[in-house]
């Protein structure tokens, strides 16, 4: 028996519409889902009453504890005793030989001299200071006449004061004669020249004494 199938009710025809239709009505299911909003319709219950047993966090500020206060120091207690109260005490004192009342007692006198002090460091204060022969303005003349003044100083305008540190021994020569402090230019080295050729000073005195005395002078530089 052969098929017919009619043309008019030929389905193949109509095949992209029918996609195209369910294409847009999926789409629109699918949008609708996203876009459907759903209500909670539910009561949130209090009760009337809480638990007794129920514990509330109340949060406690920090405090400041106060410092702890000092140890208690006890002091020695101090027992005062009275002065008027005498100690006795028996001494017993034994001699080996026999004193009578006309026996002598010889003074003791020794063969050998006591050592005097001798000091050799050089002191720095004495009871009498060494002094120049004439006094100090002798010395100080005596310096302003003998003293050149460096040309090396001289063309480089030093000026200033030299302190020329020396000892006075005994016999009140002028020893070990140093600059300590100068201003350079070779008027360090004129300022000791000239104090080594300082005639003979009168020596300190320590107890009675001559002894050695360091001593510190400035020696001053200056243009005319």
């Amino acid at each position: 028996m052969e098929l017919r199938k009619n043309p008019k009710i030929d389905l193949e025809r109509k095949r992209s519409a029918f996609f195209n239709i369910g294409l847009a009505i999926s789409l629109l299911l699918v949008t609708s889902a996203f876009e459907w909003k759903f209500y909670n319709d539910g009561i949130v219950e209090i009760p009337d009453h809480f638990d007794e047993n129920f514990e509330e966090i109340i949060e406690i500020p920090p405090t400041v504890q106060p410092p702890p206060p000092p140890p208690v120091v006890e002091l020695p207690r101090i027992i005062e005793i009275e002065d008027d109260i005498e100690i006795e005490e028996e001494i017993k004192v034994i001699f080996d030989a026999e004193v009578d009342e006309d026996d002598v007692i010889e003074d003791i006198i020794f063969d050998t001299p006591l050592d005097e002090e001798v000091v050799e460091e050089p002191l720095l204060f004495v009871e009498k200071m060494p002094e120049p022969l004439g006094g100090m303005d002798s010395f100080y003349r005596y310096v302003g006449k003998k003293m050149k003044y460096p040309n090396q100083a001289r063309r480089m305008g030093i000026e200033g004061r030299v302190f020329v540190q020396f000892v006075v021994d005994k016999q009140g020569r002028l020893t070990e004669v140093q600059a300590i402090k100068g201003i350079g230019g070779g008027c360090d080295e004129e300022a000791v020249r000239v104090v080594k050729n300082t005639p003979q000073w009168s020596p300190g005195k320590q107890r009675g004494r001559p002894v050695k005395v360091r001593m510190v002078l400035p020696i001053t530089f200056r243009l005319n």
